[in-house]
């Protein structure tokens, strides 16, 4: 399930549909601007507020409790700065590092090659319409998608279903003819199963998520997608 010499593992691909956080962006790069004051602690801080986050998607959708990802990002925070005794004066500065995380460096590269062989780009995002706004202006790539969508159209979180057919029905495209790339093992998985064929970004060399669906090819880095496409 690795990129590897031969056949293209992603052939008559009309779109490539992108994550953004975690895939496109890097979400620990926010703690990490704040080394000078949390030391060793950001890295922990990372893990814990990247953890919650997700369990609380999960958790409002099941519950039929939607909030947007913005006061989702907020409880979550709250919750690892109280969890790490660290001061609560962080969380403005977080929370704005957040609307303008570092993208990975090969993310524009690669952007920019999948673009000249005519393939449209989107972002499928949990993030709400003004963070998305916001952290493609900040990282210079307002041209680089012809769709930026949110799950707020939905009022639900990925991965159910309805989340991924935002990209179906914005791009006029049919799953079995949209790739979809995500670092997260489980988005990668529910894209999967809904009919995408899916690319994870597994940079930490993770094993592989016990789900209904797989992804059809790994990669350790965003460089690595276009010789998926082949030549």
């Amino acid at each position: 399930m690795t990129a590897a010499a031969g056949a293209p593992l992603l052939p008559s691909l009309r779109a490539l549909v992108f994550d953004a956080y975690g895939t496109l962006f890097d979400v620990a790069s926010a703690a990490a601007r704040h080394r000078d004051r949390l030391g060793d602690r950001h890295a922990a801080l990372s893990r814990l507020w990247r953890q919650k986050q997700l369990e609380y998607t999960w958790l409002r959708t099941l519950m039929g409790r939607h909030a947007d990802f913005q006061q989702v990002t907020e409880d979550a925070l709250d919750y690892a700065l109280e969890a790490l005794s660290l001061p609560a004066a962080l969380r403005g500065g977080l929370l704005e590092i957040y609307r303008r995380l570092d993208a990975y460096p090969d993310a524009a590269d690669t952007l920019r090659r999948l673009r000249e062989r005519g393939l449209q780009t989107a972002i499928l995002s949990n993030g709400s319409p003004s963070m998305l706004a916001a952290i493609v202006s900040g990282a210079g790539l307002d041209g680089a998608f012809d769709a930026v969508l949110s799950v707020e159209s939905v009022g639900r979180f990925k991965p159910v279903p309805a989340v991924y057919r935002l990209a179906v029905d914005r791009l006029g495209v049919e799953a079995p003819e949209i790739g979809f790339v995500s670092a997260n093992g489980w988005d990668a998985a529910g894209a999967a199963a809904f009919g995408f064929r899916t690319v994870w970004v597994n940079r930490e060399g993770a094993p592989l998520d016990r789900l209904p669906a797989r992804p059809l090819a790994q990669i350790k880095q965003l460089a690595e997608l276009p010789a998926l496409l082949g030549a």
